[in-house]
């Protein structure tokens, strides 16, 4: 009897170790192209990062935001998670149409098709499908911060009701 009990105590220190034990998570960043073809396979929503190199905020975003262990497993749950340079200067097709590098304004012109060309630095972008039209959410934004815009279009809660009244009743759980 002693030995099923220390069997039992020692599995349960196991499960309550390994239980909190930091999870690797990350989010799942796909290129276009990967991101157009399992979205053929299986459509849902997109959510696209618009950063640049020089911004500090972005890096901050991926450090603290999209590094968080729920933000980056609901992220992949529920989207397809596409990282874009606004600077990138190669020539990009979305939905059969090519953006290319606008050398007077310094981006890309996909980036600005995005943002409505409102240029700002991160930008989290929100797209119900790869042909709906972006809806942009400017700035760095917390965990807890980007939780409930997450959850809106994850769940789609967008079909039904405003985000203002979906955040009336939203409940915080990050």
């Amino acid at each position: 009897m002693q030995k099923v009990t220390r069997y039992f105590i020692i599995a349960i220190l196991f499960l309550v170790v390994v239980s909190f034990m930091p999870s690797n998570e990350k989010v799942q960043w796909l290129t276009i192209a990967e991101l157009q073809a399992a979205y053929a396979k299986e459509p849902r929503p997109i959510l696209v990062d618009v950063y640049t190199g020089w911004c500090g905020w972005c890096k901050v975003m991926d450090k603290e935001t999209y590094s968080n262990q729920k933000v980056a497993a609901y992220i992949n749950k529920h989207y397809y998670a596409l990282k874009l340079d606004a600077e990138r200067k190669d020539s990009i097709e979305w939905n059969g149409k090519k953006y290319g590098y606008s050398k007077l304004n310094k981006v890309n012109e996909l980036a600005v098709f995005f943002l409505y060309g409102q240029m700002s630095f991160p930008t989290t972008v929100f797209l119900t499908t790869a042909t709906a039209q972006p809806a942009p959410l400017a700035g760095y934004m917390k965990t807890k911060e980007i939780e409930a815009p997450l959850k809106f279009f994850g769940e789609g809660a967008y079909k039904t009701q405003t985000f203002p009244e979906f955040n009336k009743a939203f409940s915080a759980s990050w």
